[in-house]
């Protein structure tokens, strides 16, 4: 298989996007179309927001046989490029974009960039997995005990090895055998020479879609990069499915795993997911717009306007004003143009904060009482900054609204989450958490809120939640088997 050559790049965090919770990856494959990796460069790109830090593209061609291309930075800026499209031929193509945990990895390696790409006994396969296997230490122990070299330090590598070690006949039944033996979150779409291949864990955790686009197929996280390449959504990709896309019979659904109630991910609604893709059923703008009427109706405030903090606001703000009747206002201003990799963050250009990408509008603003609602507060960090930002311009008084509960536990299942001991609300009360804010209010949303916003009309419901939600109550529906071994404490009765 050609690829590019490998290189090593310093990871930098955004110095004003460390307070918020980060998706990890996202995928895209496409079958029976040509130029198949054009259509995935333009699915990434419509991805982007769930992966900034690199992204990579595998092709197949029937007369070339496999390519790859793997670069740091953004989809527009590599994958654009005619000379290097050129060396990806073939009407099948799966890509991935990835966001490496801040400050946890240093160097990023581009080995550790997908999709991986393993040499079997019948022919070459190609994975993009979106999740987070939560007994990867454990199967990495075990796999190199056994022979096992592993070239990158990514958890989705234990995949390909597991595949390798299958005695199964062909790819798809190698690739049940080892998710088989995988814990956690995954959304997996893979390809061999001739066949496209989506699955979803048993709980369904991370999203996965399909499509159609002509006589080709496609998979994706989400809906929105369906639209990019003017396919047609079909269908979500079940929790615990397995589909396989082959020239001689078409689409067929397998279902390797045992039936298990589904546990989506709910911070996909909150925040993950862009507000024009489809969840479930349901267009997340509205559900974004919902969580804000809800909001209004369980934490009202006399106030005189309601501004979003951009973007990932700006919906549930609509929701809150469309309800309290109190008006929506702009009354911050995001610079569009401030992309992650904007300058190296010297001291003194994080000690500028959040001004180089928000700025107030001091003439709205002047005098009234302002409602900021956010999607969330994670270290605290960041809300701090815009709340002196909104007194600075002369505002009277400042209340945050949060769409979306105290995030009080980290993520296991492919999410970018601090410690826990680094999370606002693992150690504050609401109550203490707005003093720390120094804010005239702050609420939260409640669960339940949250979950009538989904379309849950009678709310959580405890003895079986509807949703992962374990990032709020610390309830994990798959035990984070290696962070325990590690010695992470599972939420006790107590609390």
């Amino acid at each position: 298989m050609s690829s590019a050559p490998e290189t090593t790049r310093t990871h930098y965090a955004h110095p004003f996007d460390d307070d918020k919770l980060r998706e990890e990856c996202g995928v895209f494959g496409v079958f029976g179309v040509a130029d198949a990796a054009n259509f995935v460069a333009l699915g990434l790109h419509a991805l982007q927001h769930r992966g900034q830090e690199a992204g990579g593209i595998v092709t197949h061609n029937t007369t070339t046989g496999f390519h790859s291309a793997r670069r740091f930075g953004y989809v527009r800026d590599n994958f654009t490029s005619a000379k290097l499209m050129e060396t990806l031929p073939g009407e099948l193509a799966i890509g991935h974009v990835r966001y490496s945990t801040a400050g946890s990895k240093g160097r990023t390696e581009i080995r550790d960039v997908q999709p991986f790409f393993g040499e079997f006994s019948m022919g070459g396969a190609a994975i993009a997995h979106n999740g987070n296997i939560t007994n990867a230490e454990a199967l990495r122990r075990e796999l190199i005990e056994r022979g096992s070299i592993f070239q990158s330090s990514s958890d989705s590598e234990c995949i390909i090895h597991l595949m390798a070690r299958s005695l199964q006949r062909d790819i798809p039944e190698r690739m049940k055998d080892a998710l088989r033996r995988v814990e956690g979150a995954f959304s997996v779409v893979a390809m061999t020479r001739t066949k496209l291949i989506g699955v979803r864990d048993p709980l369904g955790v991370r999203p996965l879609v399909l499509g159609r686009i002509g006589d080709g197929w496609v998979l994706s996280s989400e809906t929105c990069a369906l639209d990019i390449i003017g396919a047609e959504f079909v269908r979500e990709v079940e929790p615990g499915e397995m589909v396989v896309v082959t020239p001689e019979t078409g689409l067929r659904s397998h279902r390797p795993f045992e039936a298990k109630s589904s546990r989506f991910c709910i911070f996909e609604h909150v925040y993950f997911s862009r507000p024009d893709s489809i969840l479930g059923g349901r267009s997340v703008y509205e559900t974004r717009r919902q969580i804000g009427v809800e909001l209004a109706r369980e934490a009202p405030v006399d106030a005189d306007l309601v501004c979003p903090v951009p973007d990932s606001g700006t919906p549930a703000a609509i929701g809150f004003s469309q309800e309290s009747g109190i008006p929506y206002a702009m009354g911050i201003i995001r610079n569009q143009y401030m992309g992650r990799t904007f300058i190296e963050p010297t001291e003194q250009i994080r000690n500028m904060g959040v001004r180089l990408k928000l700025n107030v509008n001091r003439a709205l603003i002047k005098g009234k009482r302002v409602i900021l609602v956010d999607d969330s507060v994670v270290r605290g960090t960041t809300s701090r900054k815009i709340k002196d930002m909104i007194l600075d311009a002369g505002a009277k008084e400042v209340h945050f609204r949060i769409a979306s509960p105290p995030t009080a536990w980290p993520c296991f299942y492919g999410v970018d989450t601090p410690k826990r001991e680094k999370l606002l609300a693992a150690t504050m009360s609401e109550s203490e958490m707005r003093e720390h804010l120094a804010v005239d209010s702050l609420r939260f949303i409640s669960l339940d809120g949250l979950y009538r916003a989904v379309g849950e009309a009678g709310g959580r419901k405890p003895e079986c939640p509807q949703y992962c939600d374990a990032c709020f109550s610390g309830e994990y529906p798959v035990e984070p088997a290696d962070m325990v071994e590690r010695g992470f404490k599972l939420k006790t009765a107590a609390e």
